[in-house]
């Protein structure tokens, strides 16, 4: 439905998501493996060189971000989607710095005022998510 609101001439679509390090598929042990780690899966018209390496296959994507991805794969929209693949089921400070290599991308760059104020910014929103999740507890 939202991209039915949107225009798709000249729209290029990133996609960021996190799964557990346990889904990644691959011959070496994954307790081997630095966690978190960045991998991206593109469509064919998405053109800007990628910030990390490709998703080898057998590795699968599901959920949203695999429905956006495929959507625009088939309306042909430039699209990529970076998944962050993590040891930790919350979402953490480190977690999300995985993201950090994204900023420097041709089409984050504009969004981004100060690099090395992100630290600090996205420990101050973490910090203030955390406090209103423990109503929960």
């Amino acid at each position: 439905q939202v991209f039915g609101c949107m225009r798709k001439e000249g729209l290029q679509v990133t996609i960021l998501s996190t799964c557990p390090v346990a889904d990644y598929k691959t011959q070496e042990s994954t307790l081997t493996l630095p966690s978190p780690f960045l991998k991206a899966l593109k469509t064919k018209e998405f053109k800007e060189q990628v910030c990390c390496p490709l998703l080898e296959q057998p590795n699968i994507v599901r959920d949203l971000p695999a429905a956006v991805l495929s959507y625009c794969q088939v309306w042909q929209i430039p699209a990529v989607l970076y998944q962050c693949y993590t040891d930790v089921i919350k979402l953490d400070t480190v977690t999300v710095e995985a993201f950090k290599p994204l900023l420097s991308s041709k089409i984050l760059k504009s969004l981004v005022k100060d690099v090395s104020e992100s630290t600090k910014i996205l420990k101050k929103l973490l910090t203030t998510n955390e406090t209103h999740n423990t109503i929960y507890i």
